[in-house]
């Protein structure tokens, strides 16, 4: 049996590029919402300032305003940060998690609960995905963000579907790993 686990374990770099690609996603979305969120903020202080002439200063500073579109962005981009976060918490097992009994418990019972955990949150991640991807091409398909009119409401109902399938990604490896430990005693795995 510990052959197929040897085969298996070749799939953990294709692992290891999916979690670094999503984490390098949710710090370029916390950049640029930390980013969005200085220039709304700016802009409202430098708008709100008047000069002795009576003028106000975001007529000078004319390329510091604040946009409309901000709030809807920045709330738009947190979404995705925090459903994907929640996804690469899956994959480190940094989850919110009851361990005061795991001392007690036999270690293959453990390993058990484990699986049933990873199995319940996996079809929470196929409903995410599933109900996610349904929303976002209906009910997301036929709104437009009211800042930007151009722009379709699909993009605030994706993260949801994007998420689950990250989940699912990161729940089979997690499956995999409980899976083996049933098979491959500690020393060797």
């Amino acid at each position: 049996m510990p052959e197929i686990f040897k085969t298996l374990d070749k799939a953990r770099p294709v692992y290891d590029f999916i979690y670094k690609l999503v984490l390098v996603i949710c710090k370029l979305l916390l950049i640029a919402d930390i980013l969005i969120t200085s220039y709304a903020v700016a802009g409202r202080l430098i708008g709100g300032i008047q000069l002795p002439n009576g003028d106000y200063l975001r007529h000078v500073v004319f390329f510091l305003d604040d946009p409309a579109w901000s709030e809807e962005v920045v709330l738009t981009l947190m979404s995705y940060m925090a459903v994907l976060s929640a996804a690469l918490a899956i994959r480190k097992g940094s989850h919110i998690r009851m361990t005061a009994l795991d001392r007690y418990l036999p270690k293959k019972l453990l390993i058990y609960l484990d699986i049933l955990a990873d199995l319940a949150v996996l079809a929470l991640g196929v409903i995410m995905t599933v109900v996610g991807w349904n929303y976002a091409t209906t009910l997301g398909g036929r709104g437009f963000y009211v800042s930007m009119p151009w722009l379709s409401r699909f993009w605030m109902y994706f993260p949801v579907p994007l998420a689950g399938v990250a989940m699912i990604v990161f729940l089979i490896e997690s499956l995999y790993g409980h899976i083996k430990r049933l098979f491959v005693k500690e020393a060797q795995a």
